[in-house]
C-alpha cells in the first residue's frame, strides 16, 4: 500500500504541534499514539479492502423498498449525530411515518427491540430513549444487525422512512442518502485512522457521502470561513455542504426550570457522560464561572457508588441556590437514579442554510416516493 509522504509523517507532525503544553498523561496518550502508527497502517489497509470489496459487489450489500438514510462520521463520537437526526424528524414528521433505527450502544438486551413505555436505558440504550420520549409518534427501534432491524420495522409498522443512527460504516444495508457529519474543530480531513488518530475509516469515506454538515460550528461564522473549509474537505460536485451550531435551550428542564439568563445566581455542578462535553462547559461558562465539572467516559454505566459521591457533593454546597445538571442524553440514563438532577436540551441549528437543507431532504423523498 503506498502511501503520501504527508500521511507518512503525519504523527511526526501532530506529536510536535501538540506535545508542547500538554499535561503529563496526555503527553504519554500522545506519545503511545505515535508509537501505535503501523497498527494504523494495518487497521488502514483492513478497512480499505472491506470498502473496496463492498463497492465492487464482493460483499453485499442490502438494498429496500422504502428510503434509508444514514447518518454518521468518520470519527469516533461526539460529532452530534443525535441532535441532527432528531433535526430530520422535525422535517420529516409531519409528511412521513418516520422509523428511527440505532444499535442502542451500551445496553445490556440484543436482538430487536421497538420501544414502547416499559422500557429502560439500559434496555435499548440512551439516545434511543431520548427520541422516543421527545418524538411519541415516531416509532424507535433497536438492532445491532440493522438488516433485521429493518425488515422486523416493515413487517411490525407502516413507515415511509428509515433513519439509521450511526450507520455510515454498517455497509450491510445500501442506505439511499448518506449523511456526514464532521466537527468544526476536528475535521476528517485533519485526522487519521484509529489507533493513532480518531477515524474509523480513512478520509477516502467521505466520498460515499451525499450531504456533509460540518457541526458545531461558531453561530458567527463567516462565508470566507465556510469557503476556506469547503475547499480543505474538498466535497465533489454531487455532495452539498452545510455547517449547523449548536442551539441550547433558554432554560434548564428536570427538577429545575431554570432560566438561562437566571444561572448566574447558581452553584452548578455539571455532571457529564458524554464524548465532547467541551462545547456545553464552554456555553455555561458564559452564564455562570461557578461551574463545577463532575466529567466520565461516553456513555457511562454509572455505579451505585458513583451516584452516591454525585450526591454527596451536591449536598456539600452549601447554598440554597445551587443546580445539579446534566445533558439529555446522560439524563435519560440518570433521572431514576438522582431526583434532583436537571439538564438542559440542545439541538441543531444551521448557521444559514436551513431552509436549502430542509428543501434537500424533502426532496430526495420526493424523488423516492
Amino acid at each position: 500500500m503506498s502511501l503520501k509522504i504527508e500521511e507518512k509523517f503525519y504523527c511526526i507532525f501532530v506529536l510536535l504541534i501538540h506535545f508542547q503544553g500538554l499535561s503529563l498523561k496526555k503527553q504519554f496518550l500522545s506519545l503511545l499514539r505515535f508509537f501505535l502508527y503501523p497498527f494504523s497502517l494495518l487497521y488502514d489497509l483492513v478497512t480499505r479492502i472491506r470498502n473496496l470489496f463492498y463497492d465492487l459487489g464482493f460483499f453485499k450489500s442490502k438494498t429496500f423498498s422504502i428510503p434509508i438514510i444514514a447518518v454518521g462520521n468518520l470519527s469516533v463520537g461526539g460529532t452530534g449525530k443525535t441532535p441532527q437526526i432528531e433535526y430530520l424528524i422535525k422535517v420529516l414528521q409531519n409528511n412521513y411515518k418516520i422509523a428511527v433505527l440505532s444499535r442502542g450502544y451500551k445496553r445490556k438486551t440484543k436482538g430487536f427491540i421497538l420501544i414502547d413505555g416499559t422500557h429502560t436505558s439500559e434496555d435499548v440504550g440512551d439516545e434511543p430513549l431520548q427520541f422516543f420520549k421527545k418524538f411519541p409518534k415516531v416509532c424507535v427501534a433497536v438492532d445491532e444487525n440493522r438488516v433485521n432491524g429493518i425488515r422486523e420495522l416493515q413487517q411490525k409498522q407502516s413507515i415511509d422512512v428509515v433513519l439509521l443512527d450511526d450507520a455510515y460504516q454498517h455497509r450491510k444495508v445500501k442506505a439511499d442518502c448518506y449523511i456526514l457529519l464532521t466537527k468544526f474543530d476536528d475535521l476528517y480531513t485533519d485526522d487519521f485512522v484509529l489507533p493513532t488518530g480518531n477515524l474509523r475509516e480513512n478520509k477516502g469515506g467521505a466520498k460515499r457521502a451525499h450531504i456533509i454538515i460540518v457541526t458545531k460550528c461558531p453561530i458567527d461564522l463567516s462565508s470566507e470561513k465556510q469557503q476556506d473549509i469547503k475547499r480543505k474537505l474538498k466535497a465533489t460536485s454531487k455532495q452539498q455542504v452545510f455547517f449547523s451550531s449548536i442551539s441550547y435551550h433558554n432554560k434548564t428542564s428536570g427538577y429545575l426550570n431554570i432560566p438561562l439568563d437566571s444561572l448566574s445566581n447558581y452553584e452548578i455542578v455539571l455532571l457529564t457522560g458524554i464524548a465532547n462535553p467541551t462545547p456545553l462547559l464552554s456555553f455555561l461558562k458564559t452564564k455562570n464561572n461557578k461551574i463545577y465539572h463532575l466529567k466520565y467516559s461516553d456513555h457511562h454505566n454509572f455505579t451505585s457508588k458513583e451516584i452516591d459521591t454525585i450526591i454527596a457533593k451536591y449536598n456539600a454546597i452549601p447554598s440554597e441556590k445551587k443546580i445539579l445538571l446534566t445533558t439529555e442524553k446522560d439524563y435519560m440514563r440518570l433521572s431514576n437514579k438522582i431526583s434532583s438532577l436537571s439538564y438542559l436540551k440542545m439541538s441543531t441549528k444551521f448557521v444559514e442554510e436551513d431552509y436549502q437543507f430542509n428543501t434537500s431532504v424533502k426532496s430526495f423523498m420526493k424523488v423516492l416516493e
